[in-house]
């Protein structure tokens, strides 16, 4: 799959771009499953909310076979090579987790600002780009984007150990508040299997999810290879050291892997 010019232009101007209903249903069921069977495991990987609902699953795709394949999808590597002009590494990958009723926040952060301050990463030229397991609605706690904030560069920001299981770098509701005087809020919503593309430096975050709806969302941060982290301090489940560039698979993988297990279980 490749960007046209206007997307790219999009992309560089707002910080994200929206490419909905990339993967099919049947895709997307194999990876829903598959996703729902890593959270009722136990393994260091997978953190949960205070409540115990999950939260986020990292590295999937080092030991799930339909992750693999999702995590070098032509789909998802193309656009961002395209857009950093070389290839790539997977520094992370996680499956993030708005459980019904008991989602907890995202607080107001940068990605960047954490891989730069946890990881030793050079310059912003890796990003996120997820993909929707469930249908991301304006009321189940929607990633909540800040457009055009990636042009301030890598923010101030605090550590907060506290708010959440999950320790993150955010920013005070003073900087927020200029940011979103200067490019509003967006939350992109849509159908499961929509593409969310977004600058490693864009300004984003979730409220919790209070309805009946779960909302789960994979995320690959795809890396240039010459930008690879330097100083890393956190495991190696959640900042990757494995710099080998990204091989596509064949594009119809995850389709193949989908029917491969429907006959095994008739």
């Amino acid at each position: 799959m490749q960007l046209s010019a206007d997307q790219i232009a999009q992309f560089q101007e707002e910080g994200w771009l929206f490419l909905p209903e990339t993967f099919s249903p049947e895709e997307v069921a194999v990876l829903r499953e598959e996703a729902e069977a890593i959270y009722a495991v136990q393994r260091p990987e997978i953190w949960r909310e205070k409540s115990g609902a999950p939260r986020t699953a990292f590295a999937a795709h080092t030991y799930n076979e339909a992750f693999r394949l999702l995590g070098a999808h032509p789909r998802l590597i193309r656009p961002v090579e395209q857009i950093f002009g070389e290839q790539l590494y997977m520094h992370q990958f996680k499956i993030n987790a708005k459980a019904a009723f008991t989602g907890d926040v995202w607080q107001w952060h940068q990605d960047y600002g954490t891989w730069a301050r946890d990881d030793g990463m050079p310059e912003p030229r890796a990003m996120n780009i997820s993909v929707f397991l469930d249908e991301v609605m304006p009321i189940n706690g929607p990633l909540m984007l800040i457009p055009r904030s990636h042009r301030h560069g890598t923010l101030a920001a605090g550590h907060d150990v506290s708010t959440t299981s999950y320790p993150l770098w955010t920013l005070d509701d003073e900087m927020v508040t200029k940011l979103v005087a200067e490019g509003g809020i967006v939350a992109p919503t849509g159908r499961p299997g929509g593409v969310l593309l977004f600058h490693g430096n864009l300004v984003h975050g979730s409220a919790p999810n209070i309805t009946p709806y779960p909302r789960k969302i994979v995320y690959l941060t795809l890396n240039a290879v010459s930008n690879h982290i330097r100083r890393p301090t956190r495991p190696d489940w959640i900042a990757h050291r494995d710099f080998t560039p990204i091989l596509p698979v064949p594009e119809d993988a995850l389709t193949e892997y989908a029917r491969r297990g429907r006959r095994a279980a008739a």
